[in-house]
C-alpha cells in the first residue's frame, strides 16, 4: 500500500500527540514528521528516503527501528535502479552542487578600489540610498546620476563600504560599464566569486549565468553596482529581433533580494534603466576640505578656492593633493590657477559635457590639472611618458604589464606612485591594474594633441599592445581578455588609423581571440576589415589576404551560413592554386574547408572527391600522420559513412583515431572528433551498445578538454540522445535531447541549423510519446 501526502521537517520532538495534531491541522493535514532531513531540502536538491518506526510524539520505541531502516534502504536500492548510469553521470555531484551553495551563501566582494579616507559630505545622498536599498518595497534599480567628476563613482564606492559594514552577509559586486571587454571580465569575476559553474568554458554567456544564479533566492542579500553606465547602445538593444546581441539591460539580475546601482552622466539613460528612482548629484554645498588643516589658516582663501573650482570633487581632489605634496598655502595655488593661459585650459577641456557651464571660470578640472601636470613634468619624466602611454588606452582596468618597461622595477614603482600621489591614476588592489578618471584622460589626449604627439603616442601604444598580446591558445584566455578592451579603444580611435602595419597586425589578432570566445558575428566583421585592408594595400592575392578571406569563410561555416562560405572558399582555392601551387599545404587546407562545406549541405559525392585528393597530396606532401592528412582521412570515413558505406567508415575510423591517439593525445579533440564518428558509425549499423559506451566517453571528455558548452560537446550530447531514442528509451533521449537543444539555442543561435535540427527532432519525439 502507498500512501501520498505531506510530510513535515522539524528540529525538535514532539511533545505530545496534541501538538502533533494541532500542527498537522495547521499544515492542512500532515501524513508524518520527520527530523533528520529537517531544512535540508530547503537548501540542497535532494531526494529524502525515511524509514517510520513511532508515532510523532515523545513516547519513543525502537523496538521497529531496525526494520524501518532495512524498508527504506531496499526503497533507495529501487529508486537507484530506476536511474539510468548515463544521466548520474551528468548530474553534478553532492561536493559540487554544496561547494556552489556555500559560495553563494558567503558574501562576496568584488569592489576594485579601496575605501577613500578622505571622502566627506554627500550625507543626503547616501541616506537616500541605504533607505531605498533596505526599505520593504526596495526598487529592483536605482541611479546617480551628474555631471563627470561630481562625485558619482565615490558615492557609489562609500555606499560599498558602508553597506559591508551595516550588512555583513550581503554580497556586494562592482562592474565597471565603460565597454564590452571591461564588462565581460568584471562578470567573469563576479561568477568565480559566486563559484559558477562553466565560466571558463568558451562558449559560456558569462552574463546569463550570473543572472540566472543572483535571480534565484537561495543567492542571499546582493547589490550590484555598475559605475560609469554611460553607453546607450550597450544598455538598449536597438536592433530588434534581427540583432544578435541582446542590451545589457536583457541580462539584469531579479530578486527581492538584490538592488542594481548605476552611475552615469546621462539622465537620459539613468530614466531608461531606473524610471523614476533616480538620484542627482550636483557640486559640493559645503565646505568640508580635504587639504592638510595646517594650510587652512585663511576662510576666505578658502571659500575662493572652493568658488574656483565650482565645488567640483574631482578638482577639489588634485587641487589638495597637490597643495598638500608640495605644502604650499591656499593664496600661492590660487595665484597659480589665475597664471595659467586661457587659451590652453580651453583646449584642454575639449570633449568635457556641459562647457556652458564653465562660461564664467576657467575649467576646473583642466586647470587643476595642468597645474599638477607640469610639476610631475619637472618630477618625473617616466611619469609622464606613462600617462601618456594610457591616455591612448581604455582609461579603466590597465594592466601595469601593458604599460611600456622602465630601466628598473624600481623607476617603475616611483613612477606609479608618482601619479598616484597626485590623483592621476587610482589602483586596483590585488591586480596589478590602473584606473583613470575619464575626464583626466581627456585632458591629457588634449595636452598631447596640442602638442602634436597623439598620434605617436597611440602608435607606440598600439605597438607595445601587439607585442605582448598573447596567441589565441585557449591556456591564454585569462592573460588576452584583460587587454582586448584596450585593443578595442585603439582600434576604434582616429589616432590609430595611419599606423597601417601595427593596426592590421593588432585587428588580426583582436578577431582570432572573438573567434576562439565564440563570438563569431563580431570576428566576422573585423576580418572583413582586414580583409578589405589586406586587398587594398598587399593586393587581392597575397597569401595574407587568401588567409583573411579563409578565416572570415570559417565564421560564416560556424554560423551555419553554407552557401557564403562555399562561395568564399572556392575562390581562396583557386586563387591558391594558381599563386602557391596545387600542393602548398594552405591550398589543401582550403580544400578540406570546402569539402567540410559541401557535406554541410548533404553534397556527398563532390565531397568525396576533393577528400580523397586531398588525402593522397597531403600523405606525399606533409606525411601519412600529419594532423592535416589525419583530419581529410576523418572527412573522407564521414562522407562514407553518410553514404552509407559502414565498413569503409568504421576501417577509416578506427585507423585515424588510432593514429591520432598516438600522435596528437588520446584527448585531443581531434582524435575525440574520431570517436564520435566511429560510435556514429556503429549506430548507424544498430550496434547502440557499442554506439553509447563510445558516445558518453566522448561526451565526457569533450566536457573536461572543451567545456561543457562547447559545440563539439553538444553534438556528443545529441548522438548520445539519439541513441537512447534508438533503444527506445524514450524518457532520457527527450530529457538529453532538450537539454541540448537549450544550450545550442543559447551558445549557437536559435537561427542555427544544429539548433534547428535539434527542435524538430525534440518536437517529434514529444508528440511521439504522448501518442
Amino acid at each position: 500500500m502507498v500512501h501520498y501526502g505531506t510530510i513535515a521537517s522539524g528540529n525538535q520532538v514532539m511533545r505530545d500527540g496534541v501538538v502533533r495534531d494541532k500542527v498537522s491541522l495547521a499544515l492542512g493535514g500532515v501524513l508524518c514528521f520527520e527530523m533528520e532531513a529537517a531544512g535540508l531540502m530547503n537548501s540542497f536538491p535532494c531526494l529524502v528516503i525515511r524509514g517510520i518506526c513511532d508515532y510523532a510524539d515523545s513516547h519513543k520505541n525502537k523496538r521497529w527501528q531496525t526494520y524501518a531502516a532495512g524498508t527504506a534502504a531496499a526503497c533507495a536500492k529501487e529508486v537507484l535502479l530506476l536511474i539510468p548510469a548515463t544521466t548520474l553521470v551528468m548530474e553534478p555531484t553532492a561536493d559540487e552542487v554544496m561547494g556552489g551553495m556555500s559560495a553563494s551563501r558567503k558574501a562576496c566582494w568584488t569592489v576594485p578600489f579601496e575605501r577613500n579616507p578622505r571622502f566627506v559630505g554627500r550625507h543626503s545622498h547616501l541616506n537616500q540610498l541605504e533607505n531605498s536599498l533596505f526599505a520593504q518595497d526596495r526598487p529592483p534599480t536605482l541611479a546617480i546620476t551628474g555631471l563627470g567628476g561630481i562625485g558619482k563613482t565615490q558615492i557609489a564606492l562609500e555606499l560599498a563600504y558602508r553597506i559591508r559594514e551595516k550588512y555583513p552577509e550581503c554580497s556586494i559586486f562592482w562592474v565597471p560599464a565603460t565597454n564590452t571587454e571591461s564588462l565581460q571580465q568584471a562578470y567573469l569575476d563576479v561568477g568565480q566569486q559566486l563559484g559558477i559553474h562553466g565560466l571558463q568554458e568558451e562558449q559560456a554567456d558569462v552574463k546569463k549565468l550570473v543572472q540566472r544564479h543572483l535571480s534565484q533566492e537561495s543567492a542571499g542579500q546582493w547589490l550590484l553596482i555598475f559605475d560609469s553606465a554611460d553607453d546607450m547602445d550597450t544598455w538598449i538593444n536597438k536592433g530588434g529581433n534581427k540583432s544578435e546581441f541582446h542590451g545589457l539591460k536583457d541580462y539584469l539580475p531579479r530578486s527581492l533580494q538584490g538592488c542594481v546601482v548605476f552611475t552615469t552622466r546621462s539622465r537620459k539613460i539613468a530614466v531608461k534603466l531606473a524610471q523614476s528612482n533616480v538620484i542627482e548629484v550636483s557640486g559640493w554645498t559645503k565646505s568640508e576640505s580635504l587639504i592638510n588643516q595646517e594650510l587652512l589658516t585663511n576662510h576666505q582663501d578658502t571659500q575662493k578656492l572652493l568658488q574656483q573650482l565650482t565645488l567640483l570633487p574631482l578638482a577639489i581632489i588634485q587641487a589638495a593633493a597637490y597643495i598638500n605634496e608640495n605644502g604650499i598655502t591656499l593664496s600661492n595655488y590660487l595665484s597659480l590657477l589665475e597664471e595659467q593661459e586661457q587659451d590652453v585650459i580651453e583646449l584642454l577641456s575639449e570633449d568635457f559635457e556641459d562647457e556652458g557651464r564653465y562660461q564664467d571660470v576657467k575649467n576646473p578640472i583642466a586647470t587643476t590639472w595642468l597645474i599638477s601636470f607640469e610639476h610631475i613634468r619637472r618630477l618625473d619624466p617616466l611619469a609622464v611618458e606613462y600617462l601618456s602611454f594610457m591616455s591612448c588606452v581604455d582609461p579603466k582596468d590597465i594592466p601595469q604589464s601593458l604599460l611600456p618597461p622602465a630601466q628598473s622595477r624600481k623607476k617603475e614603482t616611483d613612477a606609479i606612485g608618482t601619479l598616484d600621489a597626485y590623483y592621476f591614476v587610482s589602483r586596483r588592489p590585488g591586480n596589478h591594474a590602473l584606473d583613470i578618471h575619464r575626464l583626466v584622460h581627456l585632458a591629457m589626449r588634449n595636452w598631447l594633441r596640442r602638442e602634436e604627439s597623439l598620434t605617436q603616442w597611440a602608435a607606440k601604444a598600439m605597438k607595445r599592445l601587439e607585442e605582448v598580446f598573447p596567441d589565441h591558445d585557449h591556456k591564454n584566455r585569462s592573460v588576452w581578455r584583460a587587454y582586448l578592451a584596450h585593443a578595442r579603444y585603439l582600434l576604434e580611435s582616429d589616432d590609430t588609423k595611419d599606423v597601417m602595419q601595427e593596426r592590421t597586425e593588432l585587428l588580426w589578432k583582436f578577431a582570432m581571440r572573438l573567434y576562439c570566445d565564440g563570438r563569431y558575428g563580431e570576428a566576422e566583421k573585423l576580418f572583413l576589415q582586414v580583409m578589405e585592408m589586406f586587398k587594398r594595400v598587399l593586393g587581392e592575392e597575397h597569401p595574407s589576404t587568401l588567409t583573411s578571406m579563409a578565416n572570415l569563410a570559417s565564421t560564416y561555416r560556424n554560423q551555419g551560413r553554407w552557401k557564403e562560405a562555399e562561395e568564399l572558399e572556392v575562390q581562396v582555392i583557386e586563387t591558391r592554386k594558381r599563386v602557391l601551387g596545387e600542393e602548398h599545404p594552405d591550398t589543401l587546407v582550403s580544400m578540406t574547408n570546402l569539402a567540410l562545406t559541401y557535406s554541410n549541405q548533404g553534397r556527398w559525392k563532390e565531397a568525396e572527391e576533393l577528400e580523397v585528393q586531398v588525402i593522397e597530396t597531403s600523405a606525399r606532401v606533409l606525411g601519412e600522420e600529419h594532423p592535416d592528412t589525419l583530419t581529410s582521412m576523418a572527412n573522407l570515413a564521414s562522407t562514407y559513412r553518410n553514404q552509407g558505406w559502414w565498413k569503409e567508415a568504421k576501417e577509416l575510423f578506427m585507423q585515424v583515431m588510432e593514429t591520432s591517439a598516438r600522435v596528437l593525445g588520446e584527448e585531443h579533440p581531434s582524435t575525440l572528433t574520431s570517436m564520435a564518428n566511429l560510435a556514429l558509425t556503429f549506430w548507424n549499423q544498430g550496434q547502440w551498445k557499442e554506439a553509447e559506451e563510445l558516445e558518453v566517453q566522448v561526451m565526457e571528455t569533450f566536457k573536461r578538454v572543451l567545456g561543457k558548452e562547447h559545440p563539439s560537446t553538444l553534438t556528443s550530447m545529441a548522438n548520445l540522445a539519439f541513441t537512447f531514442k534508438s533503444q527506445g528509451r524514450n524518457e532520457e533521449a527527450i530529457l538529453l535531447l532538450e537539454k541540448c537543444f537549450q544550450l545550442q539555442k543559447q551558445v549557437l543561435g536559435p537561427q542555427h541549423p544544429y539548433t534547428t535540427s535539434s527542435l524538430e527532432a525534440l518536437n517529434e519525439w514529444q508528440l511521439e510519446n504522448i501518442d
